[in-house]
């Protein structure tokens, strides 16, 4: 069987649990060679020892441009090229519920990881992309972006935010050949429930795994669907809009959410 990332080279950020894991594994599958960007050096490396030599982690905190820029460029040094940016990062936007109590440090902490991650990832990718011919960028939005109480107002906003920002860089740089496009996941079964991949770090093996699974059972119910979505179900969307099969797919947001939007279109 053909795999639908061979040769290429992929960089994910928060690629050390829940979607940016899954992916990463896919992509190895898939003949990828992939850095993965994450805060916790142990967790990391042990996902890319787990995943052999077409995978290498970098700790980056992608809050930091510098940070970004360097994981850019361990990118290129490690595998001579960057093809796929997946910009997945992120997490809750601080508790900010209620537009009377919003702080101005819950505002500056969540642009920089929700928003300006993106925008940076993407300008550092730039370079790399168009010197290799082109690429494809894939930014993690949200159905929060489009619908009302599916997420915090910070987090609301700034997904929203980068759902429009993928469709104005698409433009831009469609004529470098690199495509733009985002994947807006709904009920998603990952670590982002209980604290993100941050708190997820801080658990046992064993905790994780019970809360895991417990969401799963509470999630059943959140899509017209007889189950719940899975970090594995954003991985092959990922594929898709990395791959040729996504070829001509550009400035667009692909919802995956197993009818959860519709279930509040009234």
């Amino acid at each position: 069987m053909n795999q639908r990332l061979a040769n290429k080279v992929a960089l994910i950020t928060g690629g050390t649990s829940g979607i940016g894991e899954a992916t990463a594994e896919l992509f190895v599958r898939e003949g990828a060679r992939v850095v993965i960007v994450g805060r916790s050096r142990e967790k990391g490396e042990a996902i890319a020892s787990r995943l052999g030599n077409n995978a290498h982690f970098a700790v980056a905190d992608v809050t930091r441009e510098e940070d970004i820029a360097q994981a850019v460029e361990v990118t290129t040094s490690r595998f001579g090229q960057l093809d796929i940016l997946f910009n997945n990062a992120g997490g809750p936007a601080g508790g900010a519920d209620l537009l009377q109590s919003v702080t101005s440090s819950q505002i500056d902490q969540a642009v920089r990881l929700l928003l300006s991650s993106v925008i940076l990832g993407i300008r550092y990718a730039i370079a790399p992309m168009q010197a290799n011919g082109g690429g494809v960028i894939i930014n993690n939005s949200s159905i929060a972006a489009v619908r009302t109480h599916q997420g915090d107002i910070l987090y609301s906003a700034l997904k929203a935010a980068v759902t429009h920002y993928t469709k104005l860089a698409g433009l831009e740089l469609g004529p470098l050949n690199i495509r733009v496009n985002s994947i807006s996941p709904g009920a998603i079964a990952t670590p982002i429930f209980w604290g993100g991949s941050a708190r997820a770090n801080t658990l046992s093996e064993e905790e994780n795994s019970r809360k895991m699974e417990k969401l799963k059972a509470n999630l059943v119910n959140a899509t017209p669907l007889p189950t719940c979505g899975l970090a594995e179900d954003i991985a092959e969307a990922a594929v898709y809009l990395a791959s040729d099969a996504g070829k001509f797919v550009n400035c667009h947001d692909l919802v995956v959410d197993g009818g959860r939007t519709s279930m509040f279109n009234g």
